[in-house]
């Protein structure tokens, strides 16, 4: 027996996969300094990003898009990724005074989880499971960049050095391995993540032949989400390293990325805007 294909309903398939998706603001153009960097969401759905009407400031934005100062960071430490790891314990990666900074979100309190003078400047975060935190440390004069591991106990361990730019950095859900970009080289690496945090097995996810990398997140699905710098898109890439489709964005020099708690929108941090906008997935 034949089956008839209904073509109304194959055709509104194929419109829904190439539906484009587009982002609006969600805070005021010009309320982030061109340094914003670092989004991320805390458990009630506030989303955090550096540099908030001045440098060396977080700023917090509600769900609605009310924004203020959250802390002024000390010692003239400037932030660049923020990670959450239990409820109300955020990570800060300074790149001025070469710091993971650990924050109380209650009381505020600023203290140094590790320090490593031999950084370049650490610059985004990744945190598996198991509470590691993997950090990536570009040096922007010579297009090098590093690979860190960070624990309490040891501090900064050096796991990769003499790489490409290193910046975006992402673990995958099940903690198994480990994503890193490197913005000139315009390339996604991926690794096997051992016991202990130690890496194997490096090899080549997707490389892009223009336009700058930076942050990165999945989604609930194991989806990447990579930021354009320059292009002024957010570029999806399924589990295979294929590339799905790319969100377009208002502004030309998106940071970095991070989503909603669940999951059905994700926020987008842009240097040349100063702003956060904002896409409904």
């Amino acid at each position: 027996m034949k089956r008839r294909i209904n073509w109304f309903m194959f055709i509104l398939i194929i419109m829904s996969c190439n539906e484009q998706l587009q982002s609006t603001d969600f805070t005021k153009e010009g309320s982030f300094t061109d340094g914003i960097e670092g989004p991320a969401t805390d458990h009630l759905g506030n989303i955090y990003a550096v540099n908030f009407e001045d440098q060396g400031t977080i700023g917090k934005v509600t769900s609605n898009g009310e924004s203020s100062v959250f802390i002024k960071l000390p010692n003239g430490s400037i932030g660049n990724g923020i990670r959450f790891g239990k409820k109300n314990q955020m990570f800060v990666a300074d790149y001025v005074n070469h710091n993971i900074l650990e924050i109380d979100l209650r009381s505020k309190e600023v203290k140094i989880f590790a320090n490593e003078v031999k950084a370049n400047q650490p610059n985004d975060l990744a945190i598996a499971p198991n509470k590691i935190i993997y950090a990536s440390d570009p040096n922007w004069k010579d297009n090098t960049g590093k690979l860190w591991k960070i624990t309490k106990e040891k501090g900064f361990q050096l796991l990769e050095k003499n790489m490409g730019t290193t910046n975006g950095i992402e673990v995958s859900q099940d903690g198994k391995k480990l994503y890193v970009n490197e913005s000139v080289q315009k390339i996604v690496w991926v690794y096997d993540i051992e016991e202990e945090g130690l890496l194997t097995n490096k090899r080549k996810f997707i490389a892009f032949e223009d336009f700058g990398l930076d942050g990165m997140r999945f989604d609930r699905n194991g989806n990447l989400y990579i930021c354009r710098y320059g292009k002024g898109t957010v570029a999806i890439i399924n589990p295979k390293g294929i590339l799905l489709k790319e969100i377009k964005l208002k502004g030309k020099k998106p940071t970095n990325i991070t989503f909603s708690n669940d999951f059905k929108k994700c926020y987008i941090t842009i240097a040349d805007r100063g702003c956060i906008e904002i896409v409904k997935l």
